[in-house]
């Protein structure tokens, strides 16, 4: 059998993929059957402003910290670029008599704070999101709503980030352990500047694309045309759609675990039952052709009415989003009258 495990999208078409342990079972919202069951808050699960789900695969402690190291390498070498040139104008200024050890100690703390603060902030409020470690690994900084983030909130994480956290002026000591169970203990990862300026950071590199989906087996297309399938729900037929998708990733006994646990709830609320020996895989496969074909030909009707209502509408929408996609588009159906029969021929002049 093959199934979703490890790594499933969920029910949104989202921006990412969020991870899913292998003993946990698949996540779609809004079911609730054994397989499909959903937790209250799951993380990366997104409802924007205007009632969206967003879909989206979270940055964990690994790869944030991977990323915070090349902007640390970045930023020492801003600062060792920016210190060089100060140094130079300094003994410029020491070689004409007009030196002050002042200047000297205001620039140097102009540059610490152009490198711990003015980098972040600017690379974060002109990117989107984004610094140059971020850049590398595949990371972007959005809202809690998953909108994207503005200068305020750039520079809000970054000055907590610098009081609490690095160089932690305010907690020399303790903010990195702080940090580090801020984002542990937090469903988004949030560390403590992320929860007072209202971020997260997401990946936002899609490791993994839609899978190819089996089509009807053979020797199973007579039995599907006879299914019921009207107890089924969008929800569980889109858990059947991802574990068909996903199931070659999968590794064993997850993935025949997952396709008997499917394969048992979908035979719940259908009839009648696969023939005997048939394996789970290739009853899901048969239930989902089956449900696909079914609504291409109640799409295809509709759109045949459609066309007899209002056939400009029709000619003037329809090429433009269904051409390339694999639509079929039926022809419009004429009403056909009773034959008309022929006219007399006139008579002979």
């Amino acid at each position: 059998m093959s199934a979703a495990g490890r790594s499933l999208p969920d029910a949104g078409h989202g921006t990412g993929l969020r991870s899913v342990p292998s003993n946990r079972k698949l996540a779609v919202p809004g079911h609730n059957g054994a397989v499909t069951a959903v937790s209250k808050s799951p993380a990366g699960i997104i409802v924007t402003g205007e009632a969206v789900l967003l879909d989206l695969r979270v940055a964990r402690l690994g790869s944030r910290a991977l990323a915070l190291l090349v902007d640390w390498i970045v930023q020492l070498i801003l600062f060792f670029m920016l210190t060089t040139g100060i140094g130079v104008l300094v003994a410029m200024a020491y070689a004409v008599g007009i030196g002050d050890p002042a200047l000297y100690s205001a620039l140097m703390i102009i540059t610490v704070a152009l490198v711990l603060i003015g980098y972040p902030t600017a690379m974060h409020a002109l990117t989107g999101g984004r610094t140059i470690g971020k850049l590398a690994l595949g990371l972007r900084v959005v809202r809690d709503d998953g909108g994207p983030i503005g200068f305020r909130h750039a520079l809000t994480r970054t000055l907590v980030g610098v009081a609490v956290e690095f160089p932690a002026i305010i907690l020399p000591f303790g903010g990195w352990v702080l940090s580090v169970v801020s984002m542990t203990a937090s469903p988004t990862s949030q560390r403590i500047g992320d929860h007072a300026a209202g971020t997260f950071v997401i990946h936002e590199r899609n490791l993994q694309a839609w899978g190819w989906v089996p089509s009807m087996p053979w020797g199973l297309a007579p039995w599907a045309s006879t299914l019921d399938l009207a107890g089924m729900s969008d929800e569980l037929a889109l858990a059947v759609r991802h574990f068909l998708a996903r199931s070659r990733r999968l590794r064993e006994p997850a993935r025949s675990r997952l396709g008997r646990q499917l394969a048992q709830e979908v035979a719940q609320v259908t009839s009648p039952p696969p023939p005997a020996g048939t394996p789970d895989w290739a009853y899901l496969a048969a239930v989902h052709a089956e449900r696909h074909a079914r609504a291409m030909r109640r799409l295809a009707a509709n759109r045949a009415r459609a066309d007899l209502v209002w056939p400009e509408l029709a000619a003037a929408v329809r090429p433009a989003s269904t051409i390339g996609r694999g639509w079929w588009i039926p022809p419009p159906l004429v009403p056909v009258g009773p034959p008309v029969p022929p006219s007399p021929a006139p008579p002979p002049g």
